[in-house]
């Protein structure tokens, strides 16, 4: 199951539902890049170590960093 089919209204036909492109980038620039390219969502940027309950948000993006504020993960919709 993809994010389009989870999510439709946000990750459907002709949104972008996933940035591969981020990891390696600094958090606030993918957070930008993010809410600019899907504008639908909202990105939040979260500590890669932090826990988080696995339930699925349609309108969010979580953009997981290290300590220096790197993009550790793939962000995408939900």
């Amino acid at each position: 199951m993809s994010d389009s089919d989870v999510c439709p209204d946000t990750a459907g036909e002709g949104m972008k539902s996933s940035w591969p492109e981020l990891v390696g980038k600094r958090g606030e620039e993918a957070k930008e890049i993010i809410d600019r390219e899907n504008t639908k969502v909202k990105a939040k940027i979260i500590s890669e170590g932090a826990i988080i309950f696995p339930v699925i948000v349609c309108e969010r993006v979580y953009v997981f960093v290290n300590d220096c504020g790197i993009v550790t993960k793939t962000p995408s919709v939900g």
